[in-house]
């Protein structure tokens, strides 16, 4: 992998699915205009040695607030749990653990400009990564000439095609690091690296050898309808099987968005795919040997993700000077990849996984 390469994320240069953008747009002028909420994928336990912790943070980092939820219950850092990282730059609605207090902690009057407590219940253990449903969002798009009804005209047919269709599942800019800092570190050896920017670097190099697939299928038109040899994704669930033959029930099933075609998260050995999907996802990843071979170096296994986003309950409000977007998407997904399919905005799209 030439640095070259990675003089911008390639979630950045990835072409769209649906041409040229719809309208140009203002995003963030203030972080109330991006607001996502999480979706746990199961209830509190309401008993237990840990405490789950419903959050409101606004323009804060989220590792920055559970540090500070650590040291409101005198515990230490390592000990906070969170399901996933959220852009700073926004309002998000996000759960937390800690280890229950032995001193008892009011936790909704500990709330600052920054953060506040909105729940708290008993649970049974420490939250995982990756702990989700799903993130709702509630993005406003300001109209750069102050016509909000204009604005919503011009994106209504985009919006009822990606309501309809989906979008690709590129990976965020944000899963490269700052100017692609993270794929620049391949160049060292990771076990020089402290054990959480490996991580980092290891999760860059899987997601830009599967946005560089997942851009092949975007080219090719695929990107949307399986092919004899995909692996196909149950919407919303990690599960796959394989495609042997493209039949009219599994055409289906992909246009009601019950399943997707996946692409590869890179590890050891071969993906799971077949045929000509195979051979195109090793075309690929021998673009970015540095990066395939950190994954594999690392003991990663192959794994899948859905090449396509399924944008559930989509809806669209006009307001005097802008319009609000209301969806939702599965754990992992990006709602830059839904707004890179519509707006023109001529600097960074806010993330949200």
């Amino acid at each position: 992998m030439r640095p070259a390469e990675l003089s911008a994320p390639e979630a950045a240069l990835a072409p769209r699915a649906y041409g040229a953008p719809a309208a140009s747009g203002v995003l963030r002028t203030e972080p109330e205009d991006f607001v996502v909420e999480e979706e746990l994928g199961f209830a509190p336990a309401g008993s237990g040695s840990h405490l789950l912790l419903k959050v409101r943070k606004r323009n804060a980092n989220t590792q920055w607030v559970a540090r500070e939820l650590t040291r409101l219950a005198g515990c230490r850092p390592a000990d906070a749990g969170y399901a996933g990282l959220k852009d700073r730059h926004a309002v998000a609605v996000q759960w937390f653990s800690v280890p229950r207090p032995r001193a008892a902690v009011d936790w909704r009057e500990r709330r600052s400009g920054e953060f506040e407590v909105l729940e708290v219940h008993e649970h049974t253990r420490k939250l995982p990564r990756g702990a989700l449903a799903g993130n709702r969002f509630a993005v406003r798009i300001r109209a750069p000439g102050g016509d909000g009804a204009a604005l919503g005209e011009r994106l209504a047919a985009r919006l009822e095609a990606i309501a309809r269709r989906g979008v690709p599942n590129y990976f965020g800019a944000q899963r490269f690091g700052r100017d692609a800092g993270n794929l620049q570190r391949l160049g060292t050896p990771l076990r020089r690296l402290p054990p959480q920017q490996r991580g980092f670097v290891l999760s860059a190099a899987r997601s830009v050898i599967f946005n560089a697939v997942l851009a092949a299928r975007v080219s090719e038109g695929s990107w949307e309808r399986l092919r004899a040899g995909d692996l196909a994704n149950l919407d919303g669930r990690g599960s796959v099987f394989r495609v042997e033959v493209v039949d009219a029930e599994l055409l289906e099933r992909c246009r009601r968005l019950e399943i997707h075609p996946s692409g590869p998260l890179w590890g050891e050995g071969d993906p799971g795919s077949a045929g000509e999907v195979q051979e195109l996802e090793k075309t690929v990843a021998a673009r970015y040997p540095d990066a395939a071979a950190a994954c594999a170096a690392a003991g990663m296994a192959q794994e899948r993700r859905s090449l396509r986003i399924a944008v559930h309950e989509l809806r669209c409000e006009v307001e005097a000077q802008a319009v609000r977007l209301h969806f939702r998407l599965a754990r992992g997904c990006f709602a830059t990849a839904v707004l890179a399919e519509l707006i023109e905005t001529g600097g960074a799209i806010p993330e949200g996984g």
